[in-house]
């Protein structure tokens, strides 16, 4: 039986450290093979992300998936309006995010690491994403809406940042005052209630 790592929270110093790139000769190897494993399974108990740091190792490794069913529970408006479509696992080492256009979404987001809090984040609505594989390939991505800001986030995870440095800080809350009164309300509306228009 495999036992998912701890996940690291706030406060853990290796949330803070920018993360080391991984030596392409070393992407085959057990050690890194088994970490990727390790956050899969991770990640899918849990979420649609997770950054390498939050389980206490601080090299450039992300995991990324948002599974039909994930989403298939969201109502569609909230799905449009987050532009959030499924997409396949994604491994991605010593990644580069780099900017497309100048659109950015303000949508609450919520992390693995700073358990049951959420804030409103402001992120780039599209991104561009070259990487390696988990078989040391060169790739590239350019996801937009939902994805390019799960691919934000973890990024930031592995330059030390969380998105608490990011939020709007009035816009801070649990979650469960969150789900009590925001959830599902389109997002002018929740920016009004907590003026933020």
């Amino acid at each position: 039986m495999f036992n998912a790592p701890q996940i690291s929270q706030i406060g853990d110093p290796v949330l803070r450290r920018k993360a080391a790139e991984v030596d392409p000769r070393d992407i085959g190897s057990a050690e890194i093979q088994l970490l990727i494993e390790a956050m899969i399974a991770t990640m899918r108990a849990a979420g649609v992300g997770l950054a390498a740091p939050q389980i206490g190792t601080s090299l450039q490794v992300i995991v990324m998936e948002d599974a039909p069913e994930f989403s298939a529970k969201i109502p569609q408006a909230e799905r449009l309006e987050k532009e959030r479509e499924p997409f396949d696992l994604k491994v991605l080492i010593n990644p580069v995010v780099r900017e497309i256009g100048t659109e950015t979404r303000d949508f609450f987001e919520g992390c693995l690491s700073i358990k049951g809090y959420t804030a409103m984040v402001r992120r780039q609505r599209e991104v561009a994403v070259s990487y390696l594989d988990q078989n040391g390939a060169p790739q590239s991505w350019q996801p937009r809406g939902w994805a390019a800001r799960i691919a934000q986030h973890e990024y930031d995870h592995l330059q030390g940042v969380l998105f608490t440095d990011r939020m709007f800080a009035r816009s801070f809350m649990s979650d469960e005052e969150y789900r009590k009164r925001y959830a599902g309300k389109p997002i002018g509306a929740v920016k009004e209630a907590l003026g933020l228009m």
